[in-house]
């Protein structure tokens, strides 16, 4: 989609801006004005049957046999499966609904597909009569037009799980390719005119696992409570793809991410509409002889909760795979995965050839099947597992380059290719690191939505932020002799105000669309500047959005580390001076953008941060002053059952902000909220795409190229809500399920840069892309989650073992040795002693653990004595861990002579 296209979202985003806290306008929709002289088809008025089964009921409707209800056995009476309260609505054609079905199919001997459709052009199916196990049954045939096949469909009970089973028939002559058959599943993530309050009640998130026949949906409740729906191949079902139902006319918003398909055979849309795409999985088809029928059917199973889900697959008999610590393959450091079937393992096959290899470990305790996987060949690297019963398996991973190197990639990419200067810039954007277009491989200066080439808002401020904070991971002398540039002569006068009634506020875009006050020739004349995002001035110059300075407060921060933690890097103010704007631009921040400043912020933890560091400076007065103003926001959040909104209606990013300051001040109860709310909407799955991937859908109109509403795999917000799943993990070390999410989220920064080290704002995940998109837009966001919050975890398992994340772990007899493998290798966390180990300045190399007298030994890196004359080691008191014979600095960490190769820290209580 074109950005005019796009127009229609953008406006109906913008008014959705200023409309609180009404969802969407969706009734002023022409669709909806148009789907009223429509004939009504779906037969709503004939009536429906109910059938109950062991945890879930339905109603069937009579005239389509699709479903009109579809609820837990005794859940809440208000909570539907489906759309329901949009039942009337969408009861015309083109409209899909649970039981329809779509084919593509060619007679042999022809050369072109042809679709058929049960939504296309509805009628009246031919019920058949129903048996003990079958609920409902229909010849559904003539729903599907001048179809050459004859197709039955079925709900049935099998032991008390819902069953929904279709059977196609060739009564022909000849034989019949099915090319493409997809199963809609319309589950409700329709958010329209609906608060948090009712969006989390009644609504669902879905997330796919396209494994083949190990494949499944979830379908959680937003708030992450109670049971999850899991949607599994039953009968020749396998989940090759997961489609984008784009023809449901069901308008496609900020409340409403669309409707998919689960498709069990691709091939005819691999060819065509998909062509050129590499897919998940190989497309397939299937031929049916004259006379020969086939039958592919789903099963609809609850598992009694998010974390079950797993233990409920075993107990049906389906593949189980774990990736510890994921599926997002560093070149330097293997990964292992644990695969529990009850069938034996036949073959293990890579595609791409040799991208990965697999060797076998020694099965656990419980007979999981265990093997490392070590990644090969930078890039998508698909294993697919054969069982003894012919069931396949396909799990989804990216090779990466090492942690250490994609952050230098990043930085040198960000510093060369991205960076901006321009003596004669008429907007002060130079120097600069500025947003870069992939495709075109050039700067974007002009832009219709002016915030991509304004350096503010996420998708003009996230290059620069990302420049910035990889000095956190690994200072670079020549890259930040640049950011000093654009710190002191661009973002410090330019972007934030420096001086005056508006000092330290934060502008919304410094370029703007305004030609009359401008030079003849200043703007493009092949954009489209007649829409709303092409910004003047004024709206420019605003400083009302509060999203806008946790970036900035971000620089400062990370301005002050720099200069209080290393020699020679930063001289041009003193380290009390950052830290001070730090201070003002949070202040500023509630004062000069209140509205916003309600809700939760992309980057908000750096607040936190902010705070922690003035009171370890002792600046008491101005940590008072920032405490109390966060205090009153929380207890606002407090108030709220669900303080998820932003300037969206719900948001998937204000949750990492309010997480923390609930913590801190001890609102426990909306820590666990939020907590199960994240978990809602972020998965762990066999796959690197959808495994500690935050849903967001509607950030490519605002940040990115190819301008859709779209599941976007790890934007930003997987790296920021990473940052509280990891912290919770480290209250609770024995939940193995958040470190498994967290851990995957925080590699989810990481996971999109290309091998040159350009960061995109996500990755397309509709099938007819599968693609980073081509700009660079608001990826920064989400690599702040990284570099505040990537650290390398060690646990021992009670099944898997001593693990490691983000480390290479051996064990030698009994010491656990560990290769610490972060890009700054500055945060390590034992979870068996609770130790949390940080530095803010030295690397440490590795960490052996001694089981016996709990000893720890750190080995650090001592080529950097000319940056950093201490290592300032942090360890956290809870662990009673301590170091003898080393002082502490006044801000209680351990100041370590940078000579100093090995030390030992010993548990004292």
């Amino acid at each position: 989609m074109n950005l005019k296209n796009s127009y229609y979202i953008l406006i109906t985003l913008f008014c959705v801006q200023q409309t609180n806290p009404v969802f969407s306008q969706q009734d002023e929709h022409p669709v909806w004005k148009a789907t009223k002289s429509q004939p009504a088809t779906l037969g709503i008025d004939q009536g429906s049957k109910s059938f109950a089964l062991a945890k879930l009921k339905i109603k069937v409707l009579n005239n389509s046999q699709t479903l009109s209800a579809f609820q837990p056995l005794n859940g809440d009476a208000a909570f539907d499966y489906t759309p329901v309260e949009m039942l009337a609505k969408r009861d015309r054609n083109n409209f899909f609904h649970i039981g329809d079905i779509n084919v593509g199919l060619k007679r042999q001997g022809e050369t072109h597909w042809s679709y058929y459709s049960s939504a296309k052009d509805r009628k009246k199916v031919i019920e058949l009569s129903p048996s003990k196990t079958i609920l409902a049954a229909a010849d559904i045939t003539p729903t599907l037009g001048d179809i050459p096949l004859k197709v039955k469909r079925s709900w049935e009970n099998a032991g008390g799980d819902l069953i929904l089973k279709f059977q196609l028939t060739n009564p022909t002559g000849q034989a019949i390719e099915i090319g493409s058959l997809g199963i809609p599943l319309p589950f409700n993530n329709n958010m329209d005119w609906k608060n948090l309050n009712q969006a989390h009640a009644q609504n669902v998130f879905f997330d796919p696992y396209i494994g083949k026949d190990a494949g499944y949906m979830q379908v959680n409740h937003l708030h992450g409570n109670g049971p999850s729906l899991l949607v599994l191949p039953y009968i020749n079902a396998g989940f090759e793809a997961y489609n984008p139902l784009n023809s449901d006319p069901t308008p496609k918003s900020i409340t409403f991410e669309g409707f998919h398909e689960w498709m069990i055979h691709s091939k005819a849309l691999a060819e065509t509409e998909w062509k050129g795409v590499e897919q998940w999985n190989m497309a397939t088809s299937t031929l049916l002889k004259p006379n020969e029928s086939k039958i592919v059917a789903l099963r609809f199973v609850l598992a009694p909760s998010i974390r079950e889900i797993e233990s409920t697959l075993l107990k049906n008999d389906r593949p189980v795979a774990i990736g510890a610590p994921g599926y997002v393959v560093p070149l330097d450091n293997p990964v292992k995965l644990f695969v529990k079937y009850h069938k034996a393992i036949k073959n293990i096959a890579v595609y791409p050839e040799g991208a990965l290899t697999v060797s076998k470990l020694k099965d656990t305790p419980h007979k999981w099947h265990q093997y490392e996987i070590k990644g090969q060949q930078w890039g998508r690297a698909r294993l697919t597992i054969t069982y003894q019963d012919g069931i396949e398996q396909t799990i989804q991973y990216k090779v990466i380059k090492a942690e250490r190197d994609v952050v230098n990639d990043l930085g040198n990419f960000l510093t060369t290719a991205q960076w901006y200067e321009n003596d004669k810039d008429l907007f002060g954007r130079s120097p600069s690191v500025i947003t870069y277009d992939y495709e075109e491989k050039k700067l974007v200066t002009q832009e219709q939505r002016a915030w991509y080439a304004g350096l503010s808002d996420e998708a003009g401020a996230a290059s620069w932020l990302a420049a910035i904070m990889k000095q956190v991971l690994q200072p670079n002398l020549a890259e930040i002799s640049k950011l000093k540039r654009f710190v002191n002569e661009t973002m410090y006068g330019h972007i934030q105000h420096r001086e005056g009634s508006q000092k330290y506020g934060v502008v919304k875009s410094l370029f703007y669309y305004e030609p009359d006050t401008m030079p003849a020739g200043t703007y493009r004349t092949d954009i489209n500047w007649k829409t709303w995002s092409a910004w003047p001035k004024k709206e420019a110059d605003n400083i009302g959005r509060s999203y806008n300075y946790p970036h900035v407060a971000a620089a400062h921060w990370v301005m002050y580390r720099l200069a209080r933690n290393y020699r020679n890097l930063i001289q041009e103010e003193s380290w009390d001076i950052y830290l001070d704007r730090a201070f003002q631009t949070s202040m500023a921040m509630i004062e000069k953008a209140p509205y916003y400043a309600q809700f939760g912020q992309m980057e908000g933890s750096i607040f936190l941060l902010v705070l922690q560091d003035l009171r370890r400076e002792g600046f008491t007065d101005q940590a008072n002053q920032l405490e109390a103003v966060m205090r009153k926001r929380a207890e606002h959040w407090k108030s709220l059952d669900y303080p998820f909104g932003s300037e969206m209606p719900w948001d998937s990013t204000g949750q990492e902000e309010v997480y923390l300051w609930s913590r801190y001040f001890g609102f426990d109860d909306k820590t666990r909220v939020t907590l199960n709310a994240i978990l809602a909407y972020m998965p762990t799955v066999p796959h690197w795409g959808y495994n500690g991937s935050a849903r967001r859908y509607w950030d490519f109109v605002y940040g990115g190229k190819l301008s859709r509403i779209e599941r976007q795999l790890h934007h930003y917000g997987s790296a920021l809500n990473a940052i509280p799943v990891l912290t919770e993990y480290r209250d609770h070390p024995d939940d193995f399920y958040l470190l498994r999410v967290g851990h995957a989220g925080m590699m989810g920064a990481l996971a999109n840069v290309t091998i040159d080290g350009f960061g995109p704002a996500a990755f397309h995940s509709y099938p007819s892309t599968l693609a980073n998109d081509g700009i660079s837009g608001d990826y920064g966001t989400g690599f702040y989650g990284y570099a505040v919050n990537s650290g390398t975890y060690i646990l021992e398992h009670p099944e898997f073992g001593w693990l490691a994340f983000s480390g290479n772990l051996k064990v030698a007899k009994n010491n656990i040795e560990v290769a610490i493998k972060t890009a700054s290798k500055g945060r390590i966390f034992l979870a068996k002693e609770n130790l949390w180990l940080t530095t803010d300045a030295g690397e440490i190399e590795t960490l052996t653990y001694n089981q016996t007298d709990k000893s720890v030994v750190l080995n650090f890196n001592t080529s950097q004595s000319a940056m950093v004359p201490n290592f300032l080691l942090n360890v956290n008191p809870e662990s009673g861990y301590e170091i003898e014979g080393i002082k502490k600095d006044k801000l209680n960490r351990y100041e370590i002579p940078s000579s100093t190769s090995t030390l030992i820290l010993r548990k004292t209580k």
